[in-house]
């Protein structure tokens, strides 16, 4: 499927781009090579194939939890620039 220069201009109207004479006829040429592509595709006999919602099989990837020993609350707050009593102090975000 050939591109035209109007639908590329149209195409790069709608995204908001602006382009010179030369993209255009770079970018006319380009799309419809990736058009032609999908016709190819279309073609592709996928009657026996399911569908699927993922390419690849999905598995849990997260570790076990296991309990370990935490941090005392004087090692969490050493670091805190600010701090009042035994909790972070930040400033007001909400007035």
């Amino acid at each position: 499927m050939k591109l035209s220069r109007e639908e590329v201009l149209h195409i790069a109207l709608l995204a908001r781009l602006g382009l010179t004479e030369t993209e255009v006829n770079r970018l006319s040429e380009q799309l419809s090579n990736i058009l032609e592509n999908f016709e190819v595709l279309q073609q592709v006999d996928t009657s026996n194939i399911p569908p699927t919602a993922q390419s690849i099989p999905l598995q849990n990837v997260v570790k076990e939890d296991k309990v370990t020993p935490c941090l005392s609350q004087s090692q969490i707050l050493a670091n805190a620039p600010r701090k009042d009593g035994n909790f972070f102090r930040v400033k007001a975000v909400l007035e």
